[in-house]
């Protein structure tokens, strides 16, 4: 159960009302907590929507870098669900999968060497920022451009930071049951019995 109360799109605040249009309350996420503070979340809205518009990096990247990201933040919320986006550029669950040891190409074989470059530094900036030097940031720029680092960095902070908020708040209600369990056990976005348990929800959403 949620550890705060969750609005419900029709609490949320007149001005918010447009952002709830057409949502289910899972894809309004955790927007029903910050619309306590209604001017924060339109602005959070509004930057993560920018996020996810099509820019320099592939959403199949992107897709890779949020759940590689929310198993280091244990985020349940962030790895039960799958963005048709990245699901219609290749992330299927044989993928997904692959995100358990994305460095070690017998077990991840269909990951490029960009996709292995950009997920180093996602779980470094996720589990030891402070271990990021030179030569992080030079893997980096063997595969991507300035402009696509840039990028590759803003979306894994936001991954980490709003990520681990969701997690503190426990957004579990509506996920299928493996990412409701109060077991303390960690949680994986890969199944580990070959059951594919995770929620499809629209790419342009945010």
């Amino acid at each position: 159960m949620a550890r705060i109360r969750m609005l419900s799109a029709e609490e949320f605040p007149e001005d918010l009302r447009d952002l709830a249009e057409s949502r289910t309350p899972l894809e309004l996420g955790n927007l029903r907590f910050y619309a306590h503070r209604p001017e924060l979340a339109r602005a959070y809205a509004t930057y993560m929507a920018e996020l996810r518009r099509p820019g320099l990096l592939s959403r199949r990247l992107v897709e890779l870098l949020r759940l590689r990201v929310a198993f280091h933040n244990q985020c349940r919320s962030c790895m039960a669900v799958r963005y048709a986006d990245g699901a219609a550029e290749g992330v299927d669950e044989n993928l997904v999968c692959q995100l358990a040891s994305p460095d070690d190409p017998t077990a991840a074989p269909d990951l490029t060497d960009a996709e292995r470059a950009a997920l180093r530094f996602a779980d470094l900036l996720a589990t030891n920022h402070l271990a990021i030097d030179d030569a992080a940031i030079a893997d980096l720029r063997a595969h991507f451009s300035e402009a696509e680092v840039v990028e590759i960095g803003m979306n894994v902070a936001a991954f980490v930071g709003y990520g681990r908020l969701s997690m503190a708040l426990h957004m579990v209600d509506e996920l299928p049951e493996r990412f409701r369990s109060a077991s303390g056990a960690v949680v994986t976005p890969w199944s580990t019995d070959g059951e594919d348990d995770a929620v499809l929800i629209g790419g342009a959403k945010a």
